[in-house]
C-alpha cells in the first residue's frame, strides 16, 4: 500500500505530526495529487552534501512542476477550475522557492517522506502483536511524551500563579501608595490649629492602621505565594532534568552507540527526528521556565520581602541554567562521522548539528565550528577540563564551516565537504604499538549565544576514534584498531580506553557484523564458519562451539602476533577473505555455493564419501585473501585409489584476469558442487557468453586454464583456445610455465589497487602472444 494512503489513516498525536510537515514550503495538496509520482523517485540517491549533485536535484524539481503543471490542465469541472489555478499557483510557489537551492527540495521531500513512512510503521507496530521490541519502544516513547505532557502543564500551572502573583503584587504596591499618602496627611497635620488636628486625625489614624493591618497580612500571603510558587519551579525542574536525563544519558547515547556499532557494519542508526523534537520541547519548557524564575527574580526585587524566598530564587536560576548548559551542550553532535581510517591528503566529509538550534534561534545568528585533529592524551585532557593551550596533533585544511539553517527540516548544521588532512603529529608509542593502533579524534568546536546575549555556550564535541595511515598497505591494520574500539568501547570510558581482552562470542558477534556488511549480504557466519575461525584463533582441534563460549581472545592475538606458522595475524587472514568476497565472490557466497570456511583435513574428510568430480570451494589457509578449489579423483599414479586434490589458491590477481565461473567451466574434471549439485546449475549464469564469431577471416582468442593433470580432449575442436595452466596440490615437480602471460605483480598499484592501464599491457601483450603460430610458442617449453 503506498505510503500516502496510510498516512490518511494516521490518527490523533500522529495525525498532527503528518500534517505539521506541510506548509508554504511544500503544500500538503501537492503531496496528495502527487502522491504515486513523489514516492516513485529516486529521492535517496542523491547526496545532498555534494553540491555536484544539485544538477539531478534540479532536474526533479523541473519534473515535478512540470507535473503539477500537467495535473492542473487535466482538471475539469466546476471544482477542477478552482483546483487547476491552485496547483498552477503551486507550481509558481515552488520553483520561485527552490530553483536556485533545487537540493533543499530534495532535503525537504526526503525529510517528509521518511518522517511518514516512521509514522505509519509506529501506527501499524502499535495496532500489531508482532514485535514485542517495537512495542516496548513505543512504550517508552508514550512514557516520554507523557512527561512531557506533565511538563507542559505544570509549566501553565506557574505560569497562572505567577500571573496571580504578580497582579495580587501590583495591588499591594497600590495599597501601599495609599499607606504612604495617609501617612503624609497624618504628617501634614501638624501645621494645623490643634481644633482642625484632633478633628481629622482619629480618622486617618484609624485607616493608616486598617491599610497597615491589610498590608501585613498581604506581604505575609504574598509571601507564601512566592514559596509556593518556587516549591512549584524546583518541582518542575526536578521533572525536567529526569526528563532531560532520559533523552540525553539513555536515548542520544542509545543513539551515538548504534552510530558507533554502524562503522563495523551494524544496521544505521536511524535518524534524529524523534531526539530533535525532544530535544526542542525540552529547550522550550527549559527557557519558559527560566523566564518564569527571571520573572519571580524581578517581582521580589520589586517588593523585597524579608524571609527566604531571595536563596531560593538564586538556587532556581542557577539550576535552570545548568539544566539549559547541559541541554545545548549535549545537543552539539556529529551527524555524520568522518571516516575512522584516515589517509593524509585525501579529502574527507563530516557534518555537525545542533539538536536545538531551531529553537533558540541560534540561527539569527550563525556560529562558525572549527574542526581539529587531537590525539588520545590531548582528549583525555581535553574532557579533565585541562588547559591543552588549543594543540592539535596535525593540520586540516577547510576546517571552519558556518551552521546552516533548513526551513523545511528545522535543523541547524554544518557540513565540511571538503576537508583534508595535510599532516599529523604522532605521539611516542609504546612498545609493541604501532602507527596503526594511534587514536586520534576530531574535536569540533563552536560559541554561541541565546536570549538575545543573555547565555554565551562554549560547545565541544569528540568524533569517534581515527586512525590516521599514510599509505594504503595500513588500511587493513587501521581497520582492526577501529573495528576492536567500535565493537567493545563502553559509554563514558575515557579516550579511548578499551579491554585488552574479550569473550569469544562477542568477537564472533563483531565479525559477522562486519563481514555481512563488507561483503553486503544476508549470509552472515554460520556457528560452523565461528567455529572454524575458534579453531584457527586459538590453534584448536575442537568442532564443538560451546568449547569457546568461555575463552577470551586478547588484541594481541587479534592482530598483533602470527597465527602459528604464518606471517600474518588472524585478522589479517580474515580480512583478506572479506575483500577477496567482497570484490569478486559475493554472488557465490550469497548462493551459498562457497564454504569457504574449511579447513584441508575437513574437506578431504568430506569429499571423500563423494563421487569423482565432486568439488568444494574453501578459502586458503597459507595465503590471505586467497580461495581453492578441492576436488575427488582417482589417483593417476595408482588405479583404483582415489585422493583428494587442492589446486593452488586463487587471489584477486588471478580474477582480474578470468572470473571463478569462468575457471571452474575451464576445468572438465570438475563435475559437482558438494554436495552433488552439477556445477552448471550453480554457475552457468555467470559464465562469460561465448565469443563471437570470426570477423573479417580472423578468429578471436581466449584465454582457458587448465590443470594438466585433468587435461581432457577439448569437445569443440574448432574452437581451438591457448590455455593457463594452474597447479594441482599433492605434485611432485613444480607445474611447468607456459609463458602465457608475464607476472602480473606490476598490475596493483603501490596501494595494492587494481590498475587498469598496466592491465590493458598486460592483456595486449597476451594478444600479442596469441597471435604467434602455436609451434613457435610452445617448442620453447618442449624441449
Amino acid at each position: 500500500m503506498a505510503v500516502w494512503i496510510q498516512a490518511q489513516q494516521l490518527q490523533g498525536d500522529a495525525l498532527h505530526q503528518m500534517q505539521s510537515l506541510y506548509g508554504q514550503h511544500f503544500p500538503i495538496e501537492v503531496r496528495h495529487y502527487l502522491s504515486q509520482w513523489l514516492e516513485g523517485q529516486l529521492w535517496d540517491v542523491i547526496d545532498l552534501e555534494n553540491p555536484q549533485e544539485e544538477f539531478k536535484a534540479k532536474r526533479l524539481l523541473d519534473s515535478l512542476i512540470q507535473e503539477l503543471q500537467n495535473k492542473a490542465e487535466h482538471q475539469v469541472g466546476e471544482d477542477g477550475f478552482l483546483l487547476k489555478i491552485k496547483l498552477g499557483h503551486y507550481a509558481s510557489q515552488l520553483k520561485s522557492t527552490y530553483d536556485r537551492c533545487p537540493l533543499e527540495l530534495v532535503r525537504c521531500i526526503k525529510h517528509i517522506l521518511y518522517t511518514e513512512q516512521r509514522l505509519v510503521r509506529e501506527a501499524s507496530n502499535s495496532s500489531s502483536p508482532v514485535g514485542g521490541m517495537m512495542d516496548s519502544m513505543s512504550q517508552k516513547y508514550q512514557q516520554i511524551n507523557q512527561a512531557f505532557e506533565e511538563l507542559r502543564l505544570l509549566t501553565q500551572d506557574t505560569e497562572n500563579d505567577l500571573r496571580k502573583l504578580q497582579h495580587n503584587q501590583e495591588y499591594f504596591i497600590i495599597q501601599y501608595q495609599e499607606s504612604l499618602r495617609i501617612q503624609a496627611q497624618l504628617t501634614s497635620l501638624t501645621t494645623l490649629p490643634p481644633a482642625d488636628r484632633q478633628l481629622r486625625e482619629p480618622t486617618l489614624l484609624s485607616k493608616r492602621a486598617t491599610v497597615e493591618a491589610w498590608l501585613t497580612r498581604e506581604a505575609n500571603t504574598l509571601q507564601k505565594y512566592r514559596l509556593d510558587l518556587a516549591e512549584k519551579h524546583q518541582k518542575s525542574l526536578q521533572l525536567l532534568r529526569k526528563q532531560q536525563t532520559i533523552i540525553l544519558d539513555d536515548e542520544l547515547i542509545h543513539w551515538k552507540r548504534r552510530q558507533q556499532l554502524a562503522g563495523n557494519g551494524g544496521p544505521p542508526e536511524g535518524g534524529l527526528d524523534i531526539l530533535q523534537s525532544w530535544c526542542e520541547k525540552l529547550a522550550e519548557t527549559i527557557w519558559q521556565n527560566r523566564q518564569q524564575i527571571r520573572r519571580a527574580e524581578h517581582l521580589r526585587q520589586q517588593l523585597p520581602i524579608p524571609g527566604p524566598i531571595e536563596e531560593l530564587l538564586n538556587d532556581l536560576n542557577s539550576t535552570i541554567t545548568d539544566i539549559i548548559s547541559a541541554l545545548v551542550t549535549s545537543t552539539f553532535i556529529i551527524e555524520k562521522q568522518p571516516p575512522q581510517v584516515l589517509k593524509t591528503q585525501t579529502k574527507f566529509a563530516a557534518t555537525v548539528r545542533l539538536l536545538v538550534g531551531g529553537k533558540l534561534n541560534v540561527h539569527m545568528n550563525p556560529p562558525q565550528v572549527k574542526a581539529t585533529i587531537i590525539s588520545e592524551q590531548q582528549a583525555k585532557a581535553l574532557l579533565k577540563n585541562e588547559n591543552t593551550r588549543n594543540d592539535s596533533s596535525g593540520e586540516i585544511l577547510n576546517n571552519n564551516c558556518v551552521m546552516e539553517y533548513h526551513q523545511a527540516t528545522g535543523t541547524l548544521s554544518a557540513n565540511f565537504r571538503n576537508m583534508s588532512l595535510k599532516r599529523i603529529k604522532r605521539s611516542d608509542r609504546r612498545g609493541a604499538e604501532s602507527v596503526t593502533e594511534e587514536k586520534f579524534t576530531i574535536l569540533f568546536e563552536s560559541q554561541f549565544s541565546v536570549g538575545g546575549n543573555e547565555l554565551v555556550f562554549q560547545v565541544k564535541t569528540l568524533s569517534l576514534p581515527v586512525v590516521v595511515i599514510v599509505h594504503g598497505s595500513q588500511d587493513n591494520n587501521a581497520t582492526a584498531t577501529v573495528l576492536w574500539d567500535n565493537a567493545f568501547a563502553e559509554p563514558g570510558r575515557v579516550p579511548f580506553i578499551v579491554p585488552d581482552k574479550v569473550l569469544w562470542p562477542q568477537l564472533c558477534e563483531a565479525l559477522n557484523m562486519k563481514y555481512k556488511a563488507e561483503v553486503q549480504s544476508n549470509r552472515g557466519l554460520s556457528e560452523e564458519n565461528l567455529v572454524f575461525l575458534a579453531q584457527k584463533a586459538f590453534s584448536s582441534s575442537s568442532i564443538n562451539p560451546d568449547d569457546y563460549r568461555g575463552m577470551t581472545m586478547t588484541w594481541s592475538q587479534f592482530n598483533r602476533e602470527s597465527l602459528p606458522g604464518r606471517n600474518f595475524t588472524f585478522w589479517q587472514w580474515f580480512d583478506g577473505v572479506m575483500e577477496l568476497t567482497k570484490k569478486h565472490l559475493k554472488p557465490h557466497w550469497n548462493d551459498g555455493a562457497i564454504l569457504g570456511f574449511v579447513n584441508k583435513q575437513q574437506a578431504q574428510d568430506m569429499l571423500m564419501s563423494k563421487p569423482n568430480g565432486t568439488f568444494l570451494l574453501r578459502f586458503s589457509d597459507s595465503e590471505i585473501g586467497g580461495i581453492t578449489i578441492a576436488w575427488v579423483a582417482e589417483n593417476p599414479n595408482k588405479p583404483g585409489e582415489r585422493m583428494v586434490w587442492n589446486l593452488m589458491p586463487y587471489t584477486t590477481k588471478d580474477f582480474s584476469i578470468r572470473s571463478l565461473a569462468d575457471r571452474i567451466s575451464d576445468l572438465n574434471h570438475l563435475l559437482f558442487l558438494y554436495p552433488d549439485r552439477p556445477k552448471d546449475e550453480v554457475f552457468s549464469k555467470y559464465y562469460t557468453p561465448p565469443l563471437s564469431k570470426a570477423v573479417d577471416g580472423y578468429v578471436k582468442p581466449q584465454i582457458k586454464q587448465v590443470v594438466p593433470e585433468f587435461t581432457t580432449t577439448n569437445p569443440d575442436p574448432a574452437a581451438n583456445p591457448t590455455y593457463m595452466d594452474h597447479g594441482a596440490s599433492p605434485v611432485v615437480s613444480h607445474p611447468p610455465n607456459y609463458g602465457i602471460y608475464q607476472p602480473i605483480d606490476s598490475i596493483l598499484d603501490a596501494d595494492g589497487d587494481f590498475d587498469l592501464d598496466d592491465t590493458m599491457d598486460v592483456a595486449r601483450h597476451v594478444e600479442e602472444l596469441l597471435r604467434r603460430p602455436m609451434e613457435n610458442q610452445w617448442s620453447g617449453q618442449q624441449s
